[in-house]
């Protein structure tokens, strides 16, 4: 067989060696004890950066982010707010001399804009006093904008009483007359919208930007990407609802002059998602990023530019079979530095503005949220499956990069974290499939080792060279198995007919791809036939119900939050199917062909289940349809309901608790270790 990832093992041997001595695994509670480092911010000057730092207490049973400022030379960081305290979403002042963020302190109930200057010693001090709290924060100008999800016919005031009333309220009685009602874990409500304000950076009057244009932003969700401001201040580009439909709702972008009263939508052809605007830094060019098949959100995002203007719409990269996204422009305005999925790797890439060439900058491992000074130093953050995200400078001429911090250093010194390659088999009629497998610590090629097969949800996500905390393939592997990520048919960053091939038929391709790539395992002298299992969630969860009623040769299984009815699916914020290929009295025969539950006849693996409560994505009802379906056909089975959770296990100890209850399930039935 081919084996892609040759090179990228032999890379990180050295890494590995260093710790030879070690003796701990990584563990699901070391994972816990790691600092998490979130999406950098660099000043105008370069002299300042700026990231999130987020630290978990287990015993509180929560997490505490402070920001954090380092430097180019990595020698003088510091935390520069107090632990303990909600921060989020820093930016900067456009002469650098101040950072903007949202706080929750002191009598705040919903977060505010803090400022605290960079130069000097001082506290931060409050700028807004939003009843409803803000979010996407911007400062351009003289102004910082801001998303505020309000009650449209009441001022500042009544919205605070409405919220004291909502709070007091004895009825826990929702309503909701129309879609959407519900994203991932949250109820929307219906009386509200999210619009776009701003606050003169000095203090004063909020002025409302969107409110008077007629148009809200998506009600599903809203950040810092849903709009932009152009660099004089005079026009603003936000994404809205192009048509009343919000069962299938269409976004397009909008553009307006502030303090206008009407906003003229700029993409009506078409029939997709147009978003994320942002205006070139001389303020000519509006950037954003195009998909052309509603219902696929998978489809090829493109990067568009349009010339404010004129309103000559330029697809940049039409041949690019990449999807753009986390772009920022260059200084100079000549081109973008973005962060994209290119075949299991996250790499920065380089994109002319007027060719549209793309360039990668980084090779190996992943890269993401790209951060640019105006003298053009470039800062990202770093991971791969054997270290957690790192704070990096990248030399954009040759990718070379520059730690800026040491965090967690000290915590993974004496941890074995075991090895990892990438492999490439062949799946679904003979085609190629990329596939990471992790080998545990220890691991001796003369002994044969246990199978935990791992299938990504999605499924139009890839699994990437990046750190996994809520399934960590090396976490799983520290228990004494080979533990394997397939990136299917259906994954992102292959390509787009690579993506599209499995739709409608969720089952087929991406479930002969698992198998052949377990058939691949059986051909290597160090596995164990005989000790193989295989989980997975979301999607990942659809496709091993699909494996438990199909022959297969795991022992047991692992599925969590698994899309498992289809019908039922039509009770979720997303309904999969219905868009593109019709709802289930459409078109039935293809959900009788791919939906899970019509192959119960055939259950007979011993299977654990899990699911959260909140989990608005794939309701918790499909979890425990598919548990009483396995006690109802006598399969030994387990339902583990977490009543606090989402689509995902966040909270660290029912986190500790999934992990730990895992373990003890797969070991029954396949022992851990070589033999």
């Amino acid at each position: 067989m081919k084996k892609a990832g040759i090179l990228l093992l032999s890379l990180l041997m050295p890494f590995s060696t260093a710790f030879a001595e070690a003796s701990k695994p990584l563990s699901v509670e070391l994972l816990w004890q790691l600092k998490r480092i979130g999406s950098p911010v660099v000043s105008s000057t370069g002299e300042h950066i700026i990231a999130p730092v987020t630290e978990y207490d287990l015993k509180e049973d929560k997490g505490s982010t402070q920001l954090w400022r380092f430097d180019v030379e990595g020698k003088n960081n510091r935390a520069i707010t107090a632990k303990g305290l909600k921060v989020s979403e820093p930016v900067f002042s456009p002469d650098g001399k101040t950072l903007a963020f949202i706080s929750e302190r002191n009598d705040d109930d919903a977060g505010q804009i803090y400022l605290l200057p960079m130069d000097g010693p001082g506290e931060a001090a409050k700028l807004t006093d939003i009843p409803t709290g803000v979010n996407g924060i911007k400062w351009v100008g003289k102004h910082l904008y801001f998303i505020s999800n309000i009650f449209p016919e009441q001022n500042w005031e009544q919205m605070k009483a409405q919220l004291k009333t909502d709070k007091d309220n004895k009825v826990s009685a929702r309503q909701w007359n129309a879609l959407p009602y519900s994203q991932f874990d949250h109820w929307l409500d219906e009386r509200r919208q999210a619009h776009v304000f701003r606050i003169p950076a000095t203090g004063g009057t909020v002025e409302a930007v969107t409110q008077p244009l007629g148009h809200e932003l998506p009600r599903s969700s809203q950040s810092s990407e849903s709009y932009d401001i152009s660099p004089d201040e005079r026009l603003i580009a936000f994404s809205a609802y192009g048509s009343d439909n919000r069962v299938d709702p269409k976004l397009d972008l909008f553009l307006a002059t502030i303090g206008g009263n009407k906003a003229e939508n700029i993409t009506p052809e078409n029939p997709a998602p147009d978003l994320n605007p942002s205006f070139s830094p001389n303020g000519k060019t509006l950037a954003f990023t195009r998909q052309k098949i509603p219902g696929f959100y998978a489809d090829t995002a493109r990067l568009m530019l349009l010339d404010v203007s004129s309103r000559k719409l330029t697809t940049l990269t039409p041949d690019w079979d990449r999807s753009v996204s986390e772009f920022e422009w260059t200084p100079d305005s000549k081109g973008f530095y973005a962060s994209i999925e290119d075949a299991a790797t996250n790499r920065i890439y380089h994109i002319d503005a007027k060719s549209g060439k793309a360039k990668a900058i980084t090779q190996a491992t992943d890269f993401s949220q790209p951060a640019i000074a105006k003298d053009g130093q470039l800062i990202a953050t770093n991971q791969s499956f054997l270290y957690p995200a790192r704070l990096v400078s990248i030399n954009p001429r040759n990718g070379k990069t520059e730690r800026l911090e040491q965090f967690n250093d000290d915590i993974l010194k004496d941890v074995d974290l075991g090895t990892y390659e990438s492999v490439t088999y062949k799946g679904y009629q003979g085609q190629d499939i990329q596939m990471w497998v992790h080998y545990p610590p220890g691991f001796d090629r003369s002994k044969k080792y246990p199978l935990f097969m791992l299938i990504h949800g999605g499924p139009h996500n890839a699994i990437s060279d990046g750190f996994h905390y809520r399934w960590n393939a090396q976490t799983f592997a520290s228990w004494g198995y080979v533990t394997a990520w397939p990136n299917f048919h259906g994954s992102s960053g292959f390509g787009q007919d690579f993506a599209d091939a499995i739709n409608p038929d969720w089952k087929n391709k991406s479930l002969e791809d698992v198998l052949k790539a377990t058939d691949w395992f059986k051909q290597q002298s160090w596995i164990d036939s005989d000790r193989m299992v295989a989980g997975g969630a979301s999607y990942g969860g659809y496709l091993t119900s699909i494996i438990l009623g199909q022959p297969h040769p795991f022992k047991a299984l692992l599925i969590h939050a698994a899309v498992y009815d289809m019908y039922a699916q039509m009770s979720a914020d997303f309904a999969v199917h219905s868009t593109r290929f019709g709802n289930y009295w459409d078109n039935p025969e293809l959900y009788k062909a791919i939906s899970p539950h019509y192959f119960a006849a055939n259950f007979n693996t011993p299977t654990l289940v899990s699911h959260g409560q909140l989990d608005y994505r794939v309701p918790v009802g499909q979890g425990f349809e598919l548990f009483r379906t396995l006690q109802t056909r006598n399969v030994e089975s387990r339902m583990i309901y977490f009543p606090d959770e989402n689509h995902w296990i966040v909270k660290p100890n029912n986190s500790i608790y999934w992990y730990n209850q895992v373990k003890d399930w797969m070991a029954h039935y396949a022992k851990p270790g070589a033999q």
